[in-house]
């Protein structure tokens, strides 16, 4: 922008990695989930936009139709054309999508009566007893993947010894679709649910492992080497400079994991004995009930964006530096230097004068 000239309103909009500010970007969060609503409810409601199929009114002479019936149109015509050669009474219909797209308040009143009424048949489990069968699928098989992948992620990022002798083999396996130790998981667990949390663990740890270990990786060397004038030992590296480092970065790619897990969940849940969320998907999609699929699958997307938005919330609170600049950071770095230094040995002039010289420049770079 020349001095003297003012910005051009709106211009903000399309700025360069910069955020919008804060009305602006409350507005285009709203936009993304109304957008998609826009499309589907013109979709739905505005015949001339997509309606190739014909609902049955009333069937008139027609001895195989039936209200209710959808048939595309160019069937409906041929039906009718052949009841007036026959001088029959037509059949009358209406533009309708096919039964699969149903509208959006077809979906939003299966959605209320999947957690107020009864299952139809007797035995089925309700919609909220199933959502929380697949989220204690997903707690577990998640849970004992981040138990044993983070660490060995930061063993690898951090020790050439490990990322040798661990890595090659991990790239391998992640390759391998976790669907496919299905039925060797059920062939060694069973039918129950522990070959479920047995594909939920094969599918996020072989990843989780790399991806720990790249972002261990790119953790600044030049706050390791301070550590190191100061006397600090590998032991203390690894636990006092290392990981406390990495932990911001580190929370994030365990949320991004954790949406990885969830994609494994309906095919996790369809080994052995069909249970959870994805069987309550299955069920009304045999029924032809596809107001209620679309019900069970934004329930799966709901629970997955509140718990995404939840931990980014905590995230604020546990990592209130992250994002604030220079000065964050420079708080930072004195933070762990000063912490090292109580439990470091002591130093000479030298060496003394050269950490404080190393903390200066990783403070200003």
């Amino acid at each position: 922008m020349r001095p003297g000239k003012a910005a051009r309103p709106g211009a903000s909009w399309l700025a360069i990695r910069k955020e919008p500010p804060g009305r602006r970007a409350t507005v285009l969060k709203a936009m993304a989930f109304v957008l998609p609503l826009v499309v589907w409810s013109a979709v739905s409601y505005l015949p001339f936009v997509w309606h190739p199929m014909m609902r049955v009114s009333d069937p008139g002479g027609s001895a195989f139709l039936q209200v209710g019936d959808r048939l595309p149109k160019k069937e409906f015509a041929a039906e009718n054309a052949r009841l007036a050669t026959g001088g029959e009474a037509p059949a009358a219909g209406v533009p309708a999508n096919p039964i699969f797209l149903p509208a959006p308040h077809e979906v939003a009143r299966a959605l209320y009566t999947g957690f107020t009424n009864e299952p139809v048949r007797p035995g089925e489990p309700w919609l909220h007893e199933s959502l929380g069968h697949s989220m204690r699928i997903i707690f577990w098989g998640f849970a004992l993947a981040a138990l044993i992948g983070v660490p060995l992620g930061l063993l690898c990022g951090t020790f050439g010894l490990f990322s040798r002798l661990v890595e090659p083999f991990t790239d391998f396996i992640r390759y391998m679709p976790a669907p496919a130790f299905g039925a060797l998981a059920v062939a060694v667990l069973g039918i129950a649910d522990a070959p479920k949390v047995a594909i939920i663990f094969i599918g996020t740890y072989f990843q989780m492992v790399l991806v720990v270990a790249n972002t261990t990786r790119q953790f600044d060397a030049s706050l390791i080497e301070a550590a190191q004038t100061l006397g600090a030992r590998r032991s203390k590296l690894l636990t006092r400079v290392i990981v406390p480092g990495v932990l911001p970065n580190l929370y994030n790619d365990l949320r991004i994991l954790l949406g990885w897990a969830w994609t494994y969940l309906i095919v996790a849940e369809l080994i052995g004995a069909t249970s959870g969320i994805s069987y309550f998907i299955q069920q009304q999609g045999k029924y032809r009930n596809y107001d209620k699929v679309f019900a069970g699958i934004i329930v799966i997307g709901v629970v997955g964006l509140v718990t995404d938005q939840v931990l980014a919330y905590l995230a604020r609170h546990l990592f209130p530096w992250q994002g604030t600049g220079l000065t964050a950071r420079e708080r930072r770095v004195h933070r762990w230097l000063a912490a090292l230094r109580r439990r470091a040995p002591l130093l000479t002039p030298s060496a003394a004068s050269g950490a404080v010289g190393t903390t200066r420049n990783v403070a200003a770079d």
